[in-house]
């Protein structure tokens, strides 16, 4: 066998070993017995409250262990969270539209969690609009049948590509699903045979998987408009890592929660606290407690200690093993590997309430739209890591077109996104931390009207006079309310030397501490994160 092979066999059971397991088996799992939860021991202590980290602890207490979960914003769910202004507007810091899966025809099962009953999802009249200069084409709701059709309608000459780049992510998403309930135990040598479309794909961006179908560039861009979904234009994104979600998001459809993103978090905390779970809010881990590269607890900056059997960080990876541990020199071929990782990208978001029904005026019926001003999506990377607002990507929200009585009567909730890098706001960091802000905010007024007149030109004339509650968040807003490295919001890069089973692992270094949430395992994206802390919780519970 030649060493090509060899290597090629090598990732590929290594990519087995990164591929999560589809269902956990609970009764496998050992009981803990809830003790006093006023104690400050603990069996597990989680550091940070977005999805991951509070998948994870509401997983331990469901088995009857004691969780407790440290967070320093004034509410759980990192960016799972709303806020409110005056006139009666909630804004949702992040979600715009996830999947989920239904019970009794009801869409109203946070994944991972079917005992949670009353999160109920609603769906998105279709699942999204994407605009380009010759192009603006609607993708229908739970409909792939229908959006090949209106696909081959515009580009009738790459009909039969269409189909085949549609039958990739279906098989690659099959093949996995088939890996996973065989639990990883493959016959290699059947491997090219029994699994075609991912042992086509392992080593592939998806912008390469995209290329050996489709030859339209206009087409290829419309195909992977979902790319900024994840963070990267598809010439550096791992193609599995986009197939899956992807064809899950076409098959399944796009849903949002009623009562926002918030009602998420709050179920699982009070699945946490029902089952004798603790969750601390307004509480900074300032400290991981360690004695022999071992993880026993954590300090917070009011100088509590709280000790658990295991710790496990939602938080970023940077501040985990940076700030909070004193483990360098034990950490130098950790930090080695960290540092080839590139940090995702971050988000610069315009929330605006309109004091009238401007979208119901206008006659736009959907919810989600992206739209782009050219076909190249390296360039539009570019443009948003520069943070060039006059030419990135945009993304436009309009959240009453989900469901009536979203904003008060007769007014709109609007959310305005691009992705945007860190480096242009590094300038305004120090005076921002300090409260020195007066040139941070002409930059983002500045760059936020930029955004509004684009939208305004192109679907919603007369937004400008409309709006009576305008808000913006940077990537700097991004680190003060959740304390992502560098503002990131989807983690490390989904590129092909981090994802699946190059992804960082739950496991960590320092025994007994693991990673939950964006950073690690899978990935970010709601059901991403959410499936991280189980997967962490079954990798701890597999060790006990």
């Amino acid at each position: 066998m030649s060493n090509k092979n060899y290597e090629r066999r090598g990732f590929i059971k290594s990519m087995l070993a990164g591929i999560p397991m589809i269902a956990l088996d609970w009764t496998s799992f050992p009981m803990g017995v809830n003790a006093n939860t006023e104690t400050n021991q603990f069996d597990a202590i989680i550091i940070g409250s977005g999805l991951g980290g509070l998948s994870c602890a509401a997983a331990f207490a469901r088995q009857g262990f004691k969780p407790l979960v440290l967070e320093q914003h004034n509410r759980p769910g990192g960016y799972a969270t709303t806020f409110k202004r005056p006139g009666g507007f909630v804004f949702d810091v992040s979600l715009h539209s996830t999947s989920v899966s239904e019970r009794d025809g009801i869409h109203n099962i946070i994944p991972g969690f079917p005992e949670i009953t009353d999160v109920e999802f609603l769906s998105h009249p279709n699942l999204y609009r994407v605009i380009y200069p010759d192009y603006d084409i609607r993708v229908p709701q739970r409909n792939i049948k229908e959006y090949i059709g209106i696909l081959s309608g515009h580009f009738p000459e790459e009909q039969e590509g269409i189909k085949g780049i549609i039958d990739d992510m279906k098989g690659i998403s099959r093949d996995i699903a088939k890996i996973s309930n065989a639990r990883g135990k493959v016959d290699m040598s059947q491997f090219p045979v029994e699994f075609p479309y991912l042992f086509n794909c392992y080593s592939k961006s998806w912008g390469e998987v995209v290329d050996e179908r489709i030859v339209n560039p206009k087409l290829k861009a419309i195909i992977s408009s979902q790319w900024g979904y994840y963070g990267l234009p598809p010439s550096q994104l791992s193609s599995y890592y986009y197939a899956m979600p992807a064809i899950g998001y076409l098959n399944s459809g796009g849903y949002y929660p009623r009562g926002k993103s918030q009602k998420i978090s709050d179920a699982l905390v009070q699945f946490i606290e029902e089952r004798g779970g603790k969750v601390m809010l307004k509480t900074r881990v300032k400290k991981i407690l360690t004695k022999e590269h071992t993880a026993y607890g954590v300090k917070t900056d009011k100088g509590e200690e709280f000790t658990g059997k295991v710790i496990i960080s939602n938080a970023n990876t940077y501040d985990t093993f940076r700030k909070m541990l004193n483990e360098e020199e034990y950490l130098n071929d950790y930090f080695t590997k960290l540092d080839k990782f590139s940090v995702s990208l971050s988000s610069f978001q315009i929330f605006l309430g309109l004091k009238d029904d401007l979208v119901g005026k206008s006659g736009i019926v959907d919810s989600e739209i992206f739209y782009e001003s050219g076909y190249d999506m390296d360039e539009s990377y570019q443009a948003a890591k520069k943070a060039d607002v006059e030419n990135c990507g945009i993304g436009l929200t309009l959240y009453d077109n989900i469901y009536k009585g979203y904003s008060p009567q007769g007014k709109n909730t609007l959310n305005i996104m691009t992705l945007q890098g860190y480096n242009h706001w590094e300038k305004f960091e120090s005076d921002y931390l300090k409260g020195n802000k007066a040139a941070y905010r002409r930059e983002k007024e500045q760059m936020a009207d930029i955004l509004i007149k684009r939208i305004e030109k192109t679907l919603l004339p007369g937004l400008s006079e409309a709006i009576e509650v305008k808000e913006i968040g940077t990537p700097l807003t991004n680190v003060r309310y959740t304390s992502n490295y560098r503002g990131a919001i989807y983690g490390w890069d989904q590129t092909l030397n981090n994802s699946g089973q190059n992804r960082l692992p739950h496991h960590t270094p320092i025994k007994n501490l693991y990673l939950s949430g964006a950073w690690t395992k899978p990935g970010h994206g709601y059901g991403g994160v959410l499936w991280s802390g189980l997967e962490c919780f079954g990798e701890i519970m597999q060790s006990w």
